[in-house]
């Protein structure tokens, strides 16, 4: 997996996504990944540990409550959120993390390496990659 566009592309190629840090405050980056999925007629779940529903969408708690089909997940949180996340998700089997700007950690790029996952995490961001509109 060399170039960003291919790792994007993998990516991309799930059935299901997981939206980590996904908010029910529509200013939010958590909630805009979110109706980003839903603009381009994708299926994503929020992971958050309190919500009920975002979007109109069943929030799930944690990323190991995902379904297997979601093996793509879009984690917008804290950096050291982010390490847990991460953590998680490769325990569960989660094939490609997307971590958007803000969300890096070196640790956690360097754990998803070391787990084989393909990992975006170089500022790119799935907001202007799908188009995003408001």
């Amino acid at each position: 997996m060399n170039s960003i566009d291919a790792q994007i592309e993998t990516f991309l190629a799930a059935q299901v996504f997981g939206v980590v840090g996904a908010s029910s405050r529509r200013e939010k980056y958590g909630n805009k990944i979110l109706r980003c999925y839903q603009q381009n007629r994708r299926k994503a779940i929020p992971v958050n540990p309190v919500g009920k529903a975002i979007e109109g969408e069943v929030c799930v708690a944690s990323v190991v409550n995902l379904p297997v089909e979601a093996i793509s997940i879009s984690v917008i949180t804290p950096p050291q959120i982010t390490e847990q996340v991460v953590e998680q998700a490769i325990g569960k089997g989660i094939k490609n993390i997307w971590m958007q700007p803000g969300a890096e950690s070196a640790a956690a790029v360097a754990a998803c390496k070391e787990a084989g996952v393909n990992v975006i995490a170089d500022g790119s961001c799935l907001l202007v990659v799908l188009g995003y509109h408001e």
